[in-house]
């Protein structure tokens, strides 16, 4: 059972929004998500934070137009998740803008392993020397590279320079070399929350201004950028960074631009793929079709075809690839459900094993699990027990397996495997990611007493209150605001990661209810006697509803035969 508790309103910033011509429900809303004045719901483009405050920015943009100029290689180095085939995609697709000599490369996440490798920047160079191309002058990371500093100083010691664009969290080490990253420590850019996509995108935006206005090209030169928007806004929404203000915008704006129809081949397909209009997109289509589709060429083989698909121009090319990721996230599925089941067996006996209050994480391994699929199944778990789960699979150098981290609000993944590898030096072998999630590497033998430790460790940065699972709602919703028009004014904004759509909560009269599928109830509501019948859905459902029932539920669009009605979608009963 959730506790329900209602979020907490600032009520001078609710005047101050109202004041500023904001509705004042959704004044009230906004300031329960930390909005104090009307300028932070500023979605247009002018409104996003002028890259000016980001720490080497302007280094960077003088070295790639010095590169472009001297006709210099660059080769795009991308991690192999939606962050990583978007920040590669607009790279690929500015760069190329501004004249440069520019192509990708992304690891083998079952040979390489994460990010720029010594032995990937040796495999560059040799694939480079068979194919008789170009000898690479730049490499440039995109969402990954803070950790890389063994692949940084192999480059460098080939005569290759090196820039690491990323938005990862620093650790102890830094390679040598020129970093672009909102989370240097030095660095005053705002807008801490960052995806790789958005770094990229404002590497591009700093190298604009710098051919424009200090080097003075041309201005047929000089390229417009905004229209990589739709691309940025699906890796910032996929990556579920926080979507803060900034963040906000620039997923705004490349919804509004898909929305007109001013978007690429590729991701028109994904769309077409998914069964989804494009014309309606949503931060929610990201979130939960279109980026599992692009992820599902990382987890499962190769996402230069994700990549592809976003830099592809020819409309049948680009439905082509897009058909290959969608059956590769049928696979994708499948895989994930049978290590699922196979990990909730896991965890139930490992809880059983031991007082459920008393066993605060799942540390889990199985040989057959797939790693393409392990941060899912982390990710479920996490959901399922909440309470942070690891999950191991074998790696390809014998007696190592490699761990996705998930964890739960309040719990920070990345400083717990910092503080035991500060502590006990050598037991992780590599580690690195956020605070919700994160991976690392072991040796296989050493499993046991890593899990141990983690448990340990886990109580030093989690009290009792961090396990306990809360539902925060928007308190309830006057019966003037059940309508479709104010779920279409909901639906307008941009909700998601640390920006979450409301949920209201209210008693109701329960007038009738079916099951679909056995699973999932259907069913008829009133607010009172006489008010408005409602339609409701409850996905999932635990059990049947009494005749009268309180309800946590957000406001819904069931469209359905070409009619828009009003539904409400339950997320718990009380």
């Amino acid at each position: 059972m959730r506790r329900i508790q209602e979020r907490s309103v600032n009520e001078t910033a609710v005047a101050t929004l109202i004041a500023g011509g904001v509705h004042p429900l959704l004044a009230r809303i906004f300031s329960a998500r930390g909005v104090v004045c009307p300028s932070e719901l500023e979605l247009g483009l002018e409104a996003i934070t002028p890259p000016t405050t980001m720490s080497n920015l302007d280094a960077a943009a003088h070295e790639i137009a010095r590169a472009i100029q001297a006709g210099g290689r660059l080769l795009i180095v991308a991690d192999y998740d939606a962050d990583g085939a978007t920040a590669c995609a607009v790279a690929v697709r500015g760069l190329r803008r501004f004249g440069a000599l520019v192509d990708f490369l992304v690891p083998d996440r079952f040979i390489f392993g994460y990010g720029l490798t010594p032995a990937l920047v040796d495999h560059a160079v040799a694939r480079d020397q068979e194919n008789l191309k170009k000898p690479i002058d730049w490499i440039i990371t995109v969402d990954n590279g803070i950790s890389s500093v063994a692949g940084v100083a192999r480059a460098k010691a080939l005569g290759i320079k090196v820039l690491v664009t990323d938005h990862h969290l620093p650790g102890k080490m830094l390679p040598d070399t020129l970093i672009v990253n909102p989370n240097l420590r030095q660095c005053q850019f705002p807008s801490k929350h960052l995806a790789g996509v958005g770094v990229m995108f404002y590497v591009l935006l700093a190298l604009r201004r710098v051919c424009r206005d200090e080097l003075l090209w041309p201005a047929d030169r000089i390229p417009q950028l905004a229209d990589l928007l739709p691309i940025v806004a699906l890796g910032t929404v996929a990556d579920m960074v926080r979507l803060d203000a900034n963040n906000r915008r620039l997923v705004a704006q490349g919804l509004e631009r898909l929305r007109r129809g001013n978007s690429f081949a590729g991701l028109n397909a994904l769309f077409q793929v998914a069964n989804l209009n494009v014309r309606d997109a949503s931060a929610s289509n990201f979130g939960f079709a279109i980026g599992p589709r692009l992820n599902a060429a990382g987890r499962l083989g190769d996402m230069g075809i994700g990549i592809q698909c976003l830099i592809e121009d020819d409309p049948d090319r680009a439905l082509d690839l897009a058909q290959q990721l969608d059956a590769m996230n049928h696979e994708r599925r499948e895989i994930e459900q049978e290590a699922r089941d196979e990990a909730l067996s896991q965890a139930l006996s490992l809880l059983e094993s031991q007082s459920k209050a008393d066993r605060k994480s799942l540390v889990l391994h199985d040989s057959r699990w797939h790693p393409g699929v392990i941060g899912l199944v982390a990710g479920r778990l996490k959901e399922q027990f909440y309470r942070p789960a690891i999950v191991f699979a074998d790696d390809n150098d014998p007696g190592r397996i490699k761990g996705s981290c998930r964890s739960i609000p309040g719990v920070h993944i990345r400083d717990i495997l910092e503080r035991i590898d500060t502590q006990y030096p050598g037991l992780i072998l590599a580690f690195g990611g956020h605070a919700m999630a994160a991976g690392l590497a072991l040796e296989s033998a050493r499993l046991d007493e890593f899990s141990t430790l983690f448990e340990s460790t886990l109580a030093d940065f989690a009290g009792p209150e961090q396990f306990l699972q809360q539902l925060d709602t928007d308190g309830p919703l006057d019966a003037q605001y059940l309508k479709l028009e104010f779920a279409q004014r909901l639906a307008a904004q941009v909700w998601g990661q640390g920006f979450p759509p409301p949920v209201f909560i209210n008693r109701f009269e329960v007038i009738a209810q079916r099951r679909l599928k056995e699973r999932h109830l259907k069913f008829t509501v009133r607010l009172a006697p006489g008010s408005p019948k409602l339609e409701a859905i409850w996905f999932n459902a635990e059990r049947d509803l009494d005749t009268q029932a309180t309800l946590a539920y957000q406001l819904s669009i069931n469209d359905w035969q070409g009619r828009s009605s009003l539904q409400l979608e339950v997320v718990a009963v009380a």
